[in-house]
């Protein structure tokens, strides 16, 4: 079977390359895809935005099966638009995207159906918020309602950062901002919690700890994610319960009061305090880095299991792993998540001999005549996957070394909070 593959981060190459190990897939398409993606696949050369030029491709080439990896397609709709032409697609429609398409839609689900969230307020101008912002307790938390590829939370301590952030939230930082969300700051631990869904079940997929912040030590400025371990140290039994009676069943019933319902990965960003789950945000795709973090502990044929999804079977599915620990660091252009060059050369690539459980995910990186350039904030992905975090740590650490990227810099406490 064919299938494509949309999006060209790290995430992308993460699922094709899961898609490549099963023998049941003669071709894959990414578009457009990165250098990695274009060593075991073909890229095509197609602006994602163009839904019709996509379909047109899917229908000459007779693709059976399309999965969606970023959320700007999502939220707007590329998958109702491709249903219309009886194209198979893996992936949240319109309605169900605005789980992360708008926070402010969360939020209201969140207080329709109890479920367990900071207490917020909605602020749709600079006046009304700041003046909120003089009666509020700090730390507070101030988001952009709208897509901001994980970069629009702010974190504030005082006044003078809760007004920065507003005036760059309005002023339109994240893109056209209507609307701003200030939240109660909550004490706890994050974690990222995965469950797959075919539009009537769902099973869990696995659990990870991003790390958000720039700099080590989770300072500095919000970034989409300088890397991540699976499964979170968090996790147990009685935790997973919880997530999934008070937060995740509440809000599929949400959906399904507006007639819709979910299919596709769901991430579930969690704040945990004192082992009670409280919900952040949702995104409606698998994580990244969390997603090259997780999926090489699958043992499952992925394609399986998509299609399962598409055809309502999941529950027909057993989907195993391999009993292991994951770890993920992100190289970023220096300069990230702020200006950064780009069209850099990354030499030394070829001397990385990876050894068995070790993976290179490409993401902001392109080809030209043989040659390997950056040209994102978030250039590559170092994977391991081991009995023990230090051990996957170790190997990650010794391929970074004889990358030795000059424009590039990474995170060295990845996994910290794990690894004695």
């Amino acid at each position: 079977m064919k299938v494509g593959i949309i999006g060209s981060g790290g995430r992308e190459h993460a699922i094709c390359q899961k898609l490549r190990d099963s023998n049941k897939i003669d071709k894959i398409f990414c578009f457009p895809g990165n250098a990695g993606t274009e060593e075991i696949a073909e890229n095509i050369n197609i602006d994602v935005n163009n839904f019709e030029s996509i379909k047109n491709f899917i229908l000459d080439q007779k693709i059976n099966l399309v999965v969606i990896g970023p959320e700007k397609p999502l939220v707007q709709g590329l998958v109702d638009y491709l249903e219309k032409f009886k194209i198979k697609v893996f992936g949240p429609n319109k309605i169900a995207s605005q789980l992360e398409g708008s926070k402010i839609f969360t939020k209201k689900i969140c207080q329709k159906y109890k479920i367990p969230t900071a207490k917020f307020g909605i602020f749709y101008n600079k006046d009304e918020a700041k003046e909120f912002l003089k009666q509020t307790n700090y730390p507070t938390v101030i988001k952009a309602d709208n897509l901001a590829s994980g970069k629009g939370v702010y974190i504030s301590k005082n006044l003078n950062e809760g007004v920065i952030a507003i005036d760059e939230i309005f002023e339109g930082k994240f893109g056209n901002a209507k609307n701003l969300l200030i939240e109660e700051f909550l004490e706890g631990e994050e974690m990222s919690f995965f469950t797959v869904h075919d539009g009537k079940m769902f099973k869990t997929f696995g659990t990870a700890q991003d790390h958000k912040r720039v700099l080590e030590g989770d300072r500095g400025k919000n970034t989409g994610g300088m890397g991540a371990y699976s499964p979170s140290r968090l996790i147990n039994k009685n935790l997973e319960k919880k997530i999934i009676t008070k937060i995740i069943k509440p809000t599929l019933e949400s959906l399904s009061d507006m007639d819709t319902y979910y299919r596709g990965f769901l991430y579930t960003g969690l704040m945990i305090v004192k082992n009670e789950p409280y919900l952040i945000e949702y995104n409606v795709r698998m994580g990244d880095p969390e997603c090259q973090t997780i999926l090489p502990k699958l043992k499952t044929d992925l394609i399986d299991i998509l299609l399962a999804c598409c055809e309502q079977k999941l529950n027909q599915i057993n989907i195993e792993w391999l009993n292991k620990k994951s770890l993920c660091v992100v190289l970023c252009s220096n300069g990230y998540p702020d200006n950064f060059k780009k069209n850099v050369e990354i030499l030394n690539l070829g001397k990385i001999k990876k050894k068995e459980n070790e993976f290179l995910f490409h993401a902001g990186t392109f080809k030209d005549n043989g040659k390997i350039y950056s040209n994102g904030g978030r250039v590559l992905n170092f994977v391991s996957i081991s009995n023990e975090f230090k051990n996957a740590k170790k190997n990650i650490m010794n391929n970074l070394n004889i990358l030795n990227w000059d424009n590039g810099f990474y995170r060295k406490d990845i996994g910290y909070k794990v690894i004695k």
